[in-house]
């Protein structure tokens, strides 16, 4: 407080100019600490989803009729304390959002991973070899974007059946263009650049030019793209799973948990209030760190 009110005072004496930039000083600042706690935030839930047996010993998917719909910091039956209550099969709700935030981390990574991969090689080929495989992707492309991303997931997750594979395989499926079109952008800029002409006339192979003077200017960009592809493949997983076309019933989620206690949300509300609240504040601190990224990458990505 003593410090505002002195920057404050400072910035009066100092006019408009120094008002302004007593502001900048107090946004970047106040941007630092939420950067700061945002990473803290993101390494917390990775902590627990890695040690989540060691910290929890319940089991996430096992059932007791006994212990249905514990309030937080009840008894079980078997004399233990349910800390953050138990939904209506019984489940502790630690255990859940634990084993929830595991398969969350596990599913946005391995997706993210495989649609930053395809959609970087697709985007590369597609830009720097041009022709008729460009206008093939760009079709394949105009295609998909035509159906909502969401709506294309239930699809292949339904065809395919619940399972961890296929629902990752379901959300890379849908989150692969916006790699792929950052990807092509920069290979169309890049193959008339100088230094690609002339590696191209000295015959040096067309994929150690793609290798070394295309994609080290792609990276930039793609990571940028990964921190919010990666928030969005986790709502959507939990959106499939809420839905009950995403995870089995044996794979906990926070989607089938905040699914399990809409029926119950008058007289036991932790059941969904609970995982809605740890998906948005993940999500948000994974967006305050992509920002902070975006404009460090979009600066590297320029030739």
């Amino acid at each position: 407080m003593t410090t505002t009110l002195t920057d404050k005072a400072a910035a009066d004496a100092a006019g408009p100019r120094g008002y302004a930039a007593v502001l900048g000083r107090i946004r970047n600042g106040t941007g630092r600490a939420g950067r700061w706690l945002a990473l803290a935030i993101i390494a917390g839930y990775v902590l627990i989803a890695a040690l989540g047996p060691v910290l929890d010993p319940y089991d996430p998917v096992s059932s007791n009729l006994k212990d249905r719909l514990l309030a937080p910091g009840a008894r079980t039956a078997a004399g233990g304390t349910a800390w953050l209550g138990t939904d209506g099969l019984g489940r502790d709700m630690v255990a859940q959002l634990i084993a929830g935030a595991r398969t969350s981390m596990i599913v946005g990574l391995c997706a993210v991973l495989a649609a930053g991969v395809f959609g970087v090689v697709v985007g590369l080929a597609s830009g720097y070899v041009r022709g008729a495989a460009d206008a093939v992707i760009m079709r394949v492309i105009d295609v998909q974007l035509a159906f909502p991303p969401i709506l294309l997931a239930i699809v292949i997750a339904g065809l395919f059946g619940h399972t961890l594979t296929n629902v990752v395989f379901a959300l890379a499926v849908t989150r692969w263009i916006p790699f792929a079109r950052v990807a092509r952008a920069s290979a169309l800029s890049l193959r008339e650049r100088d230094w690609v002409l002339a590696a191209r006339v000295l015959g040096v192979p067309w994929w150690r030019i793609i290798g070394r003077h295309v994609l080290p200017f792609v990276l930039g960009p793609a990571v940028a793209i990964t921190t919010i592809e990666f928030s969005l493949i986790i709502v959507s997983e939990a959106g499939l799973s809420f839905l009950g076309v995403g995870l089995p019933p044996s794979t906990a989620s926070w989607g089938q948990t905040i699914a399990s206690g809409q029926d119950h949300l008058n007289t036991a509300w932790w059941i969904s209030t609970l995982p809605g609240v740890l998906l948005a504040v993940l999500v948000v601190a994974i967006g305050i760190v992509g920002d902070r990224i975006t404009d460090p990458a979009g600066n590297r990505s320029r030739p």
